[in-house]
């Protein structure tokens, strides 16, 4: 196998592991640390820790650790976030939380930085357009990696459908899910119907363990970029500062193109918060329990995956306004539609509408906001 493609593979595989993980862990955070809104707090402290990472640790990390040491570090945050579930707390999880998020900046661009590296040096040796090449590598990293979703949840789906416990919630109970959102702790019947710590410890062992095979997997078997394979003499040279680095963030503001991309990302993120912040709570485990947050995940996941590639390839035919406009039909219709309805078990198909119509939204919001 060329070597080139055997990093990419190993890098891809990597992150389908780490983000089986992450990306089942997530979805379950409202549902699991429900108590005085822990999960959703927790998911919040990792996003701004995020945002602050992004400004400048990524090009530090990568200069002074190189690339595949960059992802593996950084792959060992994600397992901290899922040791700190082990016993969830205010004093666990919002640490850990800080840590996944500083993690994830690094982790993202030097895995880009890898890819594109890895792409332009067989593109020069092979005498092709390094751009397809690039983009050919791209291509089989998100055909593995965007499948992390299902399996994710998946398995979080099948442990936690093992549960003994199965209670009936009655009608006074589900007139409060949904939108109305009225149950308190002395109220919800689905509360007590939360899985034991048996089965619980069990899911976020086999989520740890998905993590550690993932940092082994890169440390074995992906090869160090050489350094001046990824950075020129002058840059060793002249090294940016600290605040150079810091501030090349805002310079992008200058750009009126830029500002006009930040509402676009700001929603981007708050769209799918809600969908495994909130719908995941308030309508799918309110009303048929915990165990079917994976199965309802899966479905989003799946569609957002296949709608990602369809969407990338019509773009060019229909435009990004047309897309655009696509997306923010069906999810101010899927909004309007979760406000009057009332979710009820009888109304299984229901509840795997609402993600798959979401998932197409996002996919349209993902691949045309990158693009």
């Amino acid at each position: 196998m060329e070597r080139n493609l055997k990093n990419v593979l190993v890098i891809s595989f990597g992150f389908l592991l780490l983000f089986t993980a992450y990306g089942g862990l997530q979805s379950l955070q409202s549902s699991l640390n429900s108590e005085e809104g822990l999960g959703v707090a927790s998911l919040s402290v990792l996003y701004a820790a995020l945002i602050l990472s992004s400004m400048f640790l990524p090009p530090i990390l990568i200069k002074k650790l190189g690339c595949k040491w960059t992802i593996a570090i950084s792959m060992c945050c994600y397992i901290a976030f899922s040791l700190g579930n082990f016993y969830a707390s205010w004093y666990t999880l919002i640490p850990t939380s800080v840590i996944l998020g500083l993690g994830g900046a690094p982790l993202w661009s030097a895995k880009c930085t890898y890819l594109t590296i890895a792409g332009t040096s067989y593109a020069e040796k092979a005498g092709k357009n390094a751009k397809d090449i690039i983009n050919q590598y791209f291509g089989v990293f998100f055909l593995v990696f965007q499948s992390s979703g299902i399996w994710g949840n998946l398995i979080s789906s099948l442990i936690l459908s093992q549960s003994s416990t199965k209670v009936n919630i009655s009608e006074e109970d589900l007139a409060c899910c949904g939108a109305y959102n009225c149950l308190t702790d002395t109220t919800n019947t689905t509360g007590s119907a939360k899985p034991s710590n048996s089965l619980i410890y069990t899911l976020l062992g086999v989520y740890t363990a998905s993590g550690v095979l993932a940092v082994l997997l890169v440390i074995i078997f992906l090869d160090q970029i050489k350094s001046d394979q990824a950075e020129t003499e002058k840059e060793k040279l002249e090294a940016p500062s600290f605040w150079s680095t810091f501030l090349a963030t805002f310079r992008h503001l200058k750009d009126k193109r830029q500002c006009l991309l930040i509402p676009l990302t700001m929603y981007s993120g708050f769209e799918q918060g809600f969908l495994s912040g909130d719908y995941t709570k308030i309508y799918v485990t309110c009303a048929l329990g915990i165990q079917y947050v994976g199965y309802v995940m899966i479905c989003f996941a799946a569609v957002n995956s296949l709608c990602s590639l369809l969407f990338g390839k019509i773009s060019q035919f229909t435009g990004r306004k047309l897309l655009f406009a696509l997306a923010t039909v069906t999810n101010t219709a899927c909004i309007i539609a979760l406000l009057l309805w009332k979710p009820h078990p009888k109304q299984l198909a229901v509840f795997f509408v609402f993600p798959a119509l979401w998932g197409l939204s996002d996919a349209v919001w993902q691949t045309q906001t990158n693009g």
